[in-house]
């Protein structure tokens, strides 16, 4: 008999038991492979990699629990009811019974998933955390055109054209947006959220290519969920600032597609009416405290919630609230007019443009900057600064007002650096995020003094070279210390080895003339003493943990490369710019 024999209609254990394969589950749940895999993506029901694969390697295999609980998903039912129903309609067409086929399209049955997005996210903020993915969905067929082929409708684009513009007005309008950085891919944004940092990509406001290797059923039964959790969002977010949802927009400026600017104007006009109603109660309230005993001072004034107070902004939300403030802000024709007014409007400043539906023309005196990308301008203005859009980017990223003489038109712009990237970190610092660095800390008055002959100076020096003696005193008694117990280590290791050869060996030596001898033969570098600490470290790690190691010293090493590649490119470009310059 074998070892593993096991008994017919003997029950199973191990991953045999909590492991089945995708096609054992569409098989157990009695529905076709695409209701399966919507299914899954509705519930949350991701694969497994159990690490025994009992029906090998090439199976998808999920967990039984998660079958289990699809198997009493009321929507699995909603499913079975709507594949009966479409059975019904086909049969009443092909009998030719255009009555009850006409019946039957009245009463098709629908499904919601809102009691999905209170089972997968009980708390708001459990939302807010997995919002990147939705947010990145809906921005991206908010810029597809509808094929009907792909079975991409035109009222599912402007479903998510409203709701990422609702978002991004949410945004606007609190001033939560904190970082936003222009690629190749589209451009990224990423704002602070009750807490929560949410970063999303949109895509350029060019024609999209639809390549033919996306499944784009699947990408829409994703945006089908994503579509339901961003609503319930931003339902919670305007309600969070008393804001009606959904927003009531002006019909003329959506006629012009110029919705964000509605929706801006809609949150302005509710904020002055909340404003002027809260005036309007402080003085009722004021009046009835004339008629108040006088052991009562401010008894009804608890009545009264200010909206501002309520949502009292952080230091960071403050500095973001006044960086474009009292500054306005022209856009030509030519630029990205959609994302400058979002993020213009993020951080303080107020936009106009050219075209329909603009606040003011071009000829407004009050303009400060007019952001163009054209070589030429048929009439300038002298009172106001002509940039290019990157000029935006790159202040709200350094939280200051960058210098306009290196982004003005025609110039060649400096490097525009990724805020998402951590430069101390990855060990190279470019040439121009220093110079933001110092400008940041001239705007913050910063600046260091520089070396005289000020008594209070001179006393600091003298502390600085006292710390520095000291520290040095101390390391060299560590590297002694180091240095004794690695002999001690040393000299167990030979006596451990002679006994296990059955060797005698002479009585142990005292350790001080050990180390005179050693300093007589040997000279170890600290170099040498990390380097055998690491030998060390090495032979007592498992061998999970050491191909971890090595795996983490590998991508050090190629971080390393990279950064010395860039100071030979940084080294090269200096070298031909002095001599073009000679």
């Amino acid at each position: 008999m074998p070892k593993h024999y096991r008994p017919a209609g003997k029950k199973k254990e191990g991953n045999a038991a909590r492991y089945i394969t995708r096609s054992q589950a569409v098989k157990y749940l009695q529905v076709s492979l695409s209701v399966f895999r919507r299914l899954c993506i509705f519930k949350g029901v991701f694969p497994r990699d159990p690490k025994k694969k009992v029906k090998g390697n090439h199976h998808t295999y999920y967990h039984m629990k998660d079958i289990l609980f699809l198997k009493h998903e009321p929507l699995l039912d909603k499913f079975r009811e709507m594949r009966a129903y479409e059975k019904k309609v086909k049969k009443a067409v092909s009998k030719k019974n255009k009555d009850l086929a006409e019946r039957l399209l009245t009463r098709k049955p629908t499904y919601t998933l809102d009691m999905l997005i209170r089972e997968r996210y009980p708390k708001f903020i459990d939302a807010l955390r997995d919002l990147d993915d939705c947010l990145t969905m809906v921005h991206l067929f908010a810029a597809l055109p509808a094929i009907e082929r792909e079975n991409i409708q035109a009222e599912r684009i402007h479903n998510c054209r409203g709701l990422s513009l609702e978002w991004q007005a949410y945004i606007s309008r609190t001033h939560k947006l904190r970082k936003a950085f222009i690629s190749v891919k589209g451009i990224y944004y990423q704002a602070e959220v009750e807490g929560q940092k949410v970063t999303w990509l949109t895509p350029h406001a060019l024609q999209q290519v639809m390549p033919q290797d996306v499944d784009y059923k699947i990408m829409l039964t994703f945006l089908e969920f994503y579509e339901t959790l961003l609503g319930f969002v931003n339902l919670r977010l305007y309600h969070s600032i008393k804001l009606k949802y959904p927003p009531i927009l002006d019909p003329r400026l959506k006629a012009l597609a110029a919705d964000l600017y509605a929706l801006t104007r809609y949150a302005d006009a509710k904020d002055r009416t909340i404003g002027a109603n809260n005036e309007e109660s402080e003085l009722r309230l004021a009046q009835l405290q004339d008629q108040l005993p006088a052991n009562e001072p401010g008894a009804l004034m608890h009545l009264v919630e200010n909206v501002e107070n309520d949502n009292e902004d952080d230091e960071e939300t403050k500095a973001c609230k006044t960086l474009f403030q009292n500054k306005t802000f022209f856009l030509g024709r030519e630029v990205p007019r959609e994302s400058l007014l979002f993020v213009i409007t993020a951080f303080g400043g107020v936009v106009s443009w050219d075209g329909d539906g603009a606040p003011f023309e071009e000829s407004n005196q009050d303009i400060n900057y007019q952001i163009v990308d054209r070589p030429t301008q048929s009439h300038r203005f002298i009172s106001r600064d002509y940039i290019q859009p990157q000029w935006v980017f790159d202040c709200i990223n350094a939280r200051i007002i960058l210098p306009t003489e290196d982004y003005m038109v025609g110039k060649v712009l400096p490097p525009h650096l990724s805020p998402f990237v951590d430069n101390e970190a990855e060990g190279y610092v470019p040439e121009y995020a220093e110079t933001i660095k110092r400008l940041q800390a001239a705007a913050r008055k910063e600046i260091l003094p520089m070396p005289g002959g000020e008594h209070e100076d001179l006393e600091n020096a003298q502390s600085l070279l006292a710390e520095g003696v000291i520290d040095r005193t101390k390391a060299k008694v560590a590297a002694e210390n180091k240095q004794k117990m690695a002999l001690q280590e040393k000299q167990y290791h030979q006596e451990l080895k002679k006994e296990m050869e059955g060797m005698q060996y002479a009585p142990e030596r005292n350790i001080d003339d050990v180390k005179n001898d050693s300093e007589e033969n040997t000279d170890m570098s600290p170099q040498q003493l990390v380097k055998d600490d690491e030998n060390m470290t090495m032979v007592s790690m498992s061998r999970k943990k050491r191909r971890l190691y090595e795996a983490m010293k590998i991508s050090q090493g190629r971080k390393k490369a990279n950064v010395e590649t860039l100071e030979t490119r940084k080294k090269n470009l200096k070298k031909n710019k002095k001599v073009t310059s000679d």
